[in-house]
């Protein structure tokens, strides 16, 4: 089955027609910068630009940045505090007029790793870690996801967010070397391998692209693989999650 699947990010949303059998992108990938703010109306007039840009009159399969409970939002995440409690599928099905299957977005990246990528056929506890303007996290046990787990929210020293210690987005804003971020990231590693005792670690997100050039400094034991379509997970797991829910 084809399906538009969209990934809406802190910094991004991208969108690409999705062979959801193969996980393959069959159009090319179309990315608009996230507006700030990202209001739930200028997230609206995106999504609607997306619709437009590829000419999609069928479902869409949507990637959300928050914690979501069967469509709906139920934490802001690194958008605006406007979007809490707002019913997401229904609020861009109405704007759109076509029908919208939203989910966490680590969630369904980590559904397309698990089912086609990196965790295909792995048993165990497998943790899938994006990290990007924040950090997000998709458990799975023997393939089954166990959602809405936010290990970005974990508290560091002084009461302090991980994330707003660790993620690529403080890389960039701080101007740390990938060594530098590397010792950051390798805490929270060790932070996960003594509360969930992983079988596995994919890693996700822009920076997995940069993983050979940082995996020497971390300490952790526990094996990490990189996801298998990297920064395209979002995409490939919304649609996939789209055709679930139509196949229900």
């Amino acid at each position: 089955m084809k399906i538009l699947g969209m990934d809406i990010g802190g910094s991004g949303i991208k969108a690409a027609i999705v062979d959801t059998k193969t996980g393959e992108l069959i159009s090319e990938r179309h990315r608009i910068a996230t507006p700030k703010p990202a209001t739930p109306e200028a997230i609206a007039q995106v999504i609607k630009e997306m619709k437009t840009y590829f000419n999609w009159k069928k479902a869409v399969g949507c990637s959300f940045p928050t914690t979501m409970i069967d469509g709906k939002c139920i934490h802001s995440g690194n958008l605006s505090s406007k979007w809490k409690n707002i019913q997401v599928d229904d609020f861009f099905k109405n704007i759109c007029e076509i029908p919208f299957y939203v989910s966490n977005d680590a969630d369904l990246a980590g559904m397309a790793e698990i089912s086609l990528g990196a965790g295909k056929g792995k048993k165990g506890v497998v943790l899938v870690i994006t990290i990007g303007t924040g950090i997000g996290s998709g458990l799975f046990y023997n393939g089954k996801l166990i959602p809405n787990l936010e290990i970005g929210k974990l508290l560091h020293r002084d009461g302090e967010i991980i994330e707003f210690f660790c993620a690529d987005s403080i890389r960039k804003k701080e101007e740390l070397t990938l060594q530098e971020w590397a010792l950051r990231f390798d805490i929270l590693l060790q932070y996960i391998k003594t509360i969930f005792s992983p079988n596995l670690i994919i890693i996700g997100g822009g920076i997995s692209k940069k993983y050979n050039k940082f995996k020497q400094y971390l300490n952790t034991d526990v094996k990490i693989k990189v996801a298998k379509f990297k920064n395209n997970a979002g995409i490939i797991g919304a649609a996939m999650y789209a055709r679930k829910k139509i196949n229900k």
